[in-house]
């Protein structure tokens, strides 16, 4: 059996537009929640859903 991850991400939000690509340490904020992500062994798939 194959277990994904789905992080839902999109540039309209509506307090902080484009949050998903602000900057931290380096990095934006995306490429961190993805790289935790990818740490859980449980999981085979990681899948990032977009509005664009």
């Amino acid at each position: 059996m194959n277990t994904s991850a789905i992080i839902q991400c999109r540039m309209g939000s509506s307090r902080l537009p484009g949050k998903v690509m602000e900057d931290i340490m380096g990095y934006p904020l995306l490429w961190h929640v993805i790289s935790r992500v990818k740490r859980a062994r449980s999981l085979d798939n990681v899948i990032v859903a977009t509005t664009q």
